[in-house]
């Protein structure tokens, strides 16, 4: 039977006491509920038509110069910026033909007769409508030290859903996990934003091998946490938390430890 590696012969520790099978944290419930009942949110408004000036535009198949160039809009010809991805631009012609433009070649185009469209940088006001978002984070799982690595969606400004996966670096045994949550964000409009998480995984462990009392292991993993975003400026987002993990071996000694992260991340 799988359970997590033994880090020392020594007392188990208070944050990592046993809890019954089958127990579900209050707080996991709390949770939930705040989940379900956040609103949804309208549609972003749609973004303005420019002509284009230069000879041409060239419009590839996605957000990249790797992407080919699959048409060209000819001077003259209007187009709809649909939404943006970093220093890309997503456009519809008026035949309909959806492409990437970059920002160069956006920065071309006219809004009206003789004004050139402005591109602003990223505000406060992209934070709070962002789609993607990305990061890195550093910190301690049980003692141990842990790099995380992240993607979140957001469904709506109060909602989002990431996928994680961190690797522990421990004394006597290393460790790999997987994680999906969703996030929770009432106070949304706030520039320092505090959210929740609630989500599961699995932890892979694999002990180092002159450790005999040790064993490798893969268990699934419950979560709850709480932390705070705070937006820096243009696209870079400060991001610390606390995340309660609940260990669920094939035995009655399921075990919660606790885990801190603070890293950055960047949105678009």
């Amino acid at each position: 039977v799988c359970q997590r590696p033994l880090r020392r012969p020594r007392a188990m520790s208070p944050s990592r006491r046993p809890i019954p099978t089958g127990a579900i944290p209050a707080p996991l419930l709390a949770l939930l509920a705040c989940l379900l009942l956040l609103p949804a949110t309208t549609p972003a408004a749609e973004r303005p038509a420019v002509t284009v000036a230069a000879p041409y535009l060239e419009m590839h198949t996605g957000p990249g110069m790797a992407y080919p160039v699959f048409h060209v809009v000819p001077k003259g010809e209007r187009v709809r910026i649909l939404k943006r991805r970093t220093d890309w631009f997503e456009v519809r012609t008026r035949h309909g033909k959806t492409g990437w433009v970059t920002r160069h070649e956006i920065e071309q185009t006219l809004v009206a007769e003789g004004v050139r469209l402005q591109i602003a940088e990223a505000d406060e006001g992209d934070f709070l409508s962002r789609r993607w978002e990305i990061g890195v984070l550093g910190g301690r799982l049980e003692g141990d030290e842990s790099v995380t690595v992240y993607t979140g969606y957001a469904f709506n400004p109060g909602l989002s859903a990431e996928v994680s996966l961190s690797q522990v670096l421990g004394r006597f045994s290393d460790s790999l996990m997987l994680g999906l949550d969703l996030l929770a964000q009432p106070f949304r409009h706030w520039r320092a934003a505090p959210f929740f998480s609630l989500g599961a995984g699995i932890i892979d462990t694999r002990a180092r091998k002159t450790v005999v009392a040790s064993r490798d292991g893969t268990d699934p993993v419950a979560h709850a946490g709480i932390g705070l975003r705070v937006y820096l400026g243009r696209r870079f987002i400060l991001r610390g938390e606390y995340r309660s993990d609940l260990i669920l071996t094939n035995r009655n000694d399921n075990k919660e430890i606790d885990e801190w992260r603070l890293g950055f991340a960047s949105f678009f």
